[in-house]
């Protein structure tokens, strides 16, 4: 067992490296989404998504 360890130490150690890093992009996306930030910088002009995420008021529209 310890030998497949020692063998195998350098792919753990990466394994480890993105594991930490996925859980800290999602810990980052949790607490952002509880405090009511998103990613969307809010100009819709160019976005492929326009008028799909934000409901646009009669004024905007015009």
């Amino acid at each position: 067992m310890f030998d497949w360890i020692r063998e195998n130490l350098l792919t753990i150690g990466i394994l480890l490296v993105l594991a930490a890093a996925v859980s800290a992009i999602i810990v980052s996306l949790i607490r952002s989404k509880r405090k009511g930030r998103s990613s969307c910088a809010g100009g819709c002009a160019h976005c492929p998504m326009a008028g799909k995420c934000h409901q646009q008021t009669a004024a905007e529209k015009k």
